[in-house]
């Protein structure tokens, strides 16, 4: 004998019902079998709804209950042959007559008692079930209805009422005994208690009448048909790649259910697991997809690689409730006094956790219940308040459980590590841990607008093939960004195929719109973003991107806007990962600038910014590597503008400087106001930053700078600017003159040594380092305790959008 149960989406309307009813056609041709059906989907909360409006006196209960008579009346009509419907039509009419009659007292009496509560809504399953036995009568098949309240006896705990399973076992027993229908129908969630009472079993209760009355006549499988392919590995409204579990334990699926996996009501799996009797999940909707089978006997072969989780589960809207003080330590009986005043009041404890100092517990319950506890606790432990040995107790709200569940994570290091690392590195703080001795179990509390990221990164880590998904949020479009995206989209099948990551590029903004999709915006729709953007702000950037809160995120500045670096403390913060081509972040105050660094290292972050000397030339990674191994750097020389290197490279006296700089800017070398650039700022701010990376304490001021540029040459606009140039003329050519008189040429160079750092013109002879150094190539030459004679040189292009981008590209993959 099979039992099959079907849930409230499964028989929603006439169209579900017919797919129902072709799965237990197909069951049946071999198997005698018995049908445990929920309500039609959704009407036991209509039924309680109208309850309510009832109890308060509010007369809107009345059309409530008349469309769910029409439900039920046109449910009749489309199930019952014409004929035949009007002893159906009337049975329906006088059961929704007697339904009024409930509704009206309740509203004169204004009370809304938990064992009305569950007369009313039985009526939900004694109605479905009744119609679809009819049905399946109409269809011509061997079908009785069984009336399941009559059968399984309770206590009267309304609404949670504790099944006598001796009493029920021999009931249900001698009904299919004495009832050889090769189909038997019956309603699920209600019962009876000694006195006859109705009751019900609690919200998820079918599945428990039907795990009930597999376990009573032994049945060979329970199948719960619902409208998803099994349990899943997560919650699929949360995790997109949320998977079906193909196989699962009765203690895995019980730990995940329990915690939120609501596909399976948690006291069902009790009855069968007793009986060692297999449990299906499957769907009405695909009945050919394996499902889930939760047994005893799993496919546990030794060549078989056994994943560590069977899944992740949620349950949202808990509260937390700390109990603490010195009172506390080493006094028996405390831990009993809590759980027994909460229990006395039916308050249902999700979460334990407690110190081995003894001096705090912490449980989690539901949100609704959290000031009712706190009453309850505060006021069983009133005269140790008052006694001040212990505190009254502490509430925090606006909590989830994630719980982390599998058979394997047993006797298995490092499970706990990987979980914890990679919520972690994603700044999901926790509030409180839970495991038990089983090891099949890890609980954490968390803040709920964290549930969905948290759920995500840890499917990713434990179930996604390791394919990690990154999201990237851009800032900055001109030369530099648009290079970087196409960089992009070129290389990530690369990256999945061999280093096992996805980039999405998240978020986009220039100055003037702002873009977001969590799921990555495709190459084809990146041309046409900013059409469907939003106007930007720098500060409405930031906020979005904490607010999605999306796990491994990288922000990414390739502007040189001296606003967009206020927003990286408050990024770093929310653990949002950085990579900054923008300079002003790394050579403004020092005291800020450490800021930056410790608030990415609490944080568990990246703050990278490669690009802030020598584009994708491996400059401050340099410094890194030397200064970690524990060399140190006792001197610098650079050239480190490619704008500067480009200009003097091709300033020969054949053309104004004027219309050398102008190329320079046309090509992409300098910044948009290329006084930035010949001034020396840029440069200057370079220096600075390699003497941070170095360990010394530098300000901006420190730096000297020699500038070439005549004074005149900065007032005004950026025309005026080459206007100065040209009229300036003799200025410049009489600089090239000099040093060509020397047999050298002009280079603009910078300089770190004994803890002081200048920049400006120079002249470099044939034998130095830095006079074959072409087009806009920079060159980083650092003597160290350890290359105190033969310097380590690092020499390349250190100007120009692509190689920038690559080096933009190079930090990205390093921060994930």
């Amino acid at each position: 004998m099979k039992i099959l149960k079907f849930g409230g989406t499964s028989v929603a309307n006439a169209r579900n019902i017919l797919l129902a009813e072709h799965i237990v056609k197909k069951e049946s041709l071999h198997n005698r079998i018995i049908v445990v059906v929920s309500a039609l989907h959704g009407i036991t909360d209509t039924l309680i709804k109208a309850a309510e409006y009832a109890s308060a006196k509010d007369e809107n209960y009345i059309p409530i209950i008349k469309d769910l008579e029409e439900q039920h009346l046109d449910l009749v009509k489309e199930l019952i042959p014409v004929l035949d419907q009007s002893s159906w039509l009337s049975f329906v009419k006088k059961h929704f007559n007697d339904m009024e009659d409930i509704y009206s007292g309740i509203y004169v009496l204004g009370e809304f008692t938990d064992k009305i509560r569950d007369r009313i809504t039985s009526y939900g399953e004694f109605l479905s079930s009744n119609l679809i036995a009819a049905r399946l009568q109409y269809e011509g098949l061997d079908c009785i209805w069984m009336n399941a309240a009559e059968l399984i006896r309770t206590d009267s705990s309304f609404t949670h009422a504790k099944v006598d399973f001796e009493i029920t076992e021999d009931n249900l027993k001698n009904y299919v005994a004495n009832h050889q229908n090769q189909i038997i129908v019956a309603p699920g969630f209600i019962a009876k208690d000694q006195n006859g009472n109705m009751t019900t079993l609690g919200r998820g209760g079918s599945d428990y009448t039907a795990a009930i009355i597999a376990a009573a006549v032994s049945a060979d499988e329970l199948q719960i048909w619902t409208d998803v392919s099994g349990m899943m590995t997560a919650d699929p409204r949360l995790a997109s790649h949320a998977k079906p579990i193909p196989e699962i334990s009765y203690h895995e699926a019980m730990e995940l259910s329990h915690f939120g996996a609501k596909v399976l009501y948690p006291p069902s799996i009790q009855p069968v697991m007793a009986k060692n009797i297999d449990l299906k999940i499957k769907n009405t909707f695909d009945p050919d997809a394996h499902g889930t089978l939760v047994s005893h006997r799993l496919n546990k072969s030794a060549d078989k690689k056994q994943q560590a989780a069977a899944g992740v589960s949620n349950m949202s809207h808990i509260a937390l409730l700390t109990l603490e003080g010195s009172g506390m330590v080493g006094i028996p009986g405390i831990s009993a006094k809590l759980f027994q005043c909460l229990s006395f009041e039916k308050i249902n404890v999700i979460l334990i956790t407690q110190g081995s100092s003894e001096h705090s517990i912490t449980i989690a319950v539901n949100e609704k219940e959290v000031f009712h506890a706190e009453n309850v606790v505060n006021s069983t432990f009133q005269d140790d308040i008052q006694l001040h040995r212990m505190a009254p107790v502490k509430i925090e709200t606006g909590l989830s459980i994630v719980a982390l569940v599998g058979e394997n994570m047993k006797n298995r290091s490092g499970i706990s590590a990987k979980m914890f690392g990679c919520l972690g590195n994603n700044g999901i703080n926790i509030r409180a841990i839970a495991q038990g001795s089983s090891e099949r179990n890890i609980s954490i509390v968390i803040s709920e607008k964290d549930t969905r990221k948290a759920v995500n990164i840890l499917h990713e880590e434990f179930f996604e093939s390791e394919i990690k998904q990154v999201h990237l949020y851009l800032c900055g479009t001109g030369n530099v960004g648009s290079k970087l995206v196409q960089q992009i989209y070129d290389q990530n099948d690369y990256l999945q195929e061999n280093h096992l990551i996805n980039l999405r590029i998240a978020g986009i903004s220039n100055s003037r719109k702002m873009f977001f999709s969590d799921k990555g915006i495709p190459e084809d729709e990146f041309k046409n973003w900013s059409e469907k953007g939003i106007e930007a702000s720098v500060h409405g950037f930031a906020e979005e991107i904490i607010s999605r809160n999306l796990r491994n995120s990288v922000f990414i500045d390739v502007t040189a806007s001296s606003l967009v670096p206020d927003i990286y403390e408050s990024l770093l913060k929310r653990s949002v990962n950085i990579v900054a081509c923008n300079k002003i972040a790394a050579s403004s105050d020092f005291e800020h600038y450490k800021t930056l660094k410790n608030t990415a290292r609490n944080h568990n972050c990246n703050f990278h910014f490669e690009t802030n000397v020598g584009a994708g030339l491996p400059v401050i990674g340099t410094i890194n590597d030397l200064m970690k191994s524990g060399d140190k750097i006792t001197s610098i020389q650079a050239v480190l503008s490619g704008t500067l290197n480009f200009v003097f490279n091709n300033y020969d006296g054949s053309r104004t400087f004027s219309e050398v700089v102008a190329q320079a800017q046309k090509e992409g070398y300098t910044e948009p106001d290329p006084r930035l650039d010949l001034t020396g700022t840029d440069v200057a701010r370079k220096i600075l930053i390699l003497a941070r990376e170095a360990g010394y304490a530098l300000q901006f001021e420190d730096i000297e700078n020699e500038s070439f540029l005549p004074e005149e040459c900065l007032q005004g606009s950026v025309e005026d600017f080459y206007v100065k140039l040209t009229e300036y003329e003799d200025h410049f050519k009489s600089l090239l003159n000099q040093a060509q008189k020397e047999g050298k040429i002009l280079k603009y160079t910078a300089a770190f040594k004994d803890g002081k750092a200048k920049v400006g013109l120079q002249h470099a002879a044939p034998d130095s380092d830095l006079y074959h150094l072409y087009g806009k190539d920079n060159i980083v030459i650092f003597k160290t305790l350890r290359y105190s004679e033969q310097p380590l040189v690092v020499k390349g292009a250190g100007a120009g959008a692509e190689v920038t981008a690559s080096g933009v590209f190079a930090d990205i993959i390093r921060s994930v």
